[in-house]
């Protein structure tokens, strides 16, 4: 019955969410390239505002739990599980004091309007998965930034989206480098929990009535513990509290 629901509600979900899309790609151009960074910055927050939004039609509600708690003037790592699309939405709108950057595949680096043109000049970083030796300079360089900047980088250890919650196995190697980059950074394990549900029938249409929930753990000074009890304590603190 939901999914027969959706169908109009969807067709009016994806009406706004191009046109915000492509309302805000050239907004981002001017910011960028007349007003500089600051001006882009607040020109990306706005632009997930208004994509949180469109996901309002739907239904759709956040929950952002123990936000106070993230250290602030100081360089993060996010951690966090990964679900669909509206994690990085519901970050970057709901963390946005933070300044997020991402880790991203490079595909996204083109082709989707305000989308690629923020992952190419906002800061983030692009990969390529199938060429890990590509990704380690990469990455350094994005741990750099945030150091001196601090700033914020956010990374999906699983490498792909969990199509139902359940996580898959975490890979070491892009957290490692950023925490080895980043020494005086703090890593902050995030739990997202029924984002999945957003996209449970696939692209078209979407689910409806979700409340995605955010959850940020206490956060992990990189000086203060090795790479391996990092990396134990974040994969451990993130799976445990995902609702399936």
């Amino acid at each position: 019955m939901e999914k027969l629901f959706s169908y109009p509600i969807s067709v009016l979900y994806y009406f706004f969410f191009g046109i915000t899309l492509c309302v805000f790609h050239p907004i981002q151009w001017v910011c960028f390239n007349v007003f500089g960074y600051q001006a882009h910055k607040k020109s990306v927050d706005y632009l997930n505002f208004f994509l949180v939004k469109c996901t309002n039609l739907l239904g759709t509600q956040y929950t952002f739990k123990n936000r106070d708690t993230i250290p602030n003037n100081a360089p993060i790592i996010f951690v966090a599980n990964h679900q669909s699309l509206y994690d990085i939405v519901g970050i970057i709108w709901y963390l946005r004091k933070h300044h997020a950057k991402f880790v991203s595949k490079k595909e996204l680096g083109k082709g989707i309007p305000s989308v690629s043109y923020n992952l190419r000049h906002g800061g983030s970083v692009l990969i390529d998965r199938k060429d890990p030796k590509q990704a380690i300079p990469v990455i350094k360089e994005l741990a750099q930034y945030i150091e001196h900047h601090k700033r914020a980088a956010v990374i999906f250890p699983e490498g792909t989206r969990s199509k139902t919650g359940k996580p898959k196995e975490f890979a070491q190697s892009g957290l490692k480098i950023l925490c080895k980059n980043a020494p005086s950074a703090y890593v902050v394990p995030i739990t997202i929990n029924n984002s999945w549900k957003m996209v449970k029938f696939g692209s078209f249409p979407m689910g409806l009535g979700n409340h995605l929930e955010f959850i940020i753990h206490e956060a992990i000074p990189v000086k203060d513990f090795s790479f391996e009890e990092i990396m134990s304590k974040t994969e451990q603190t993130i799976t445990q509290a995902i609702k399936l």
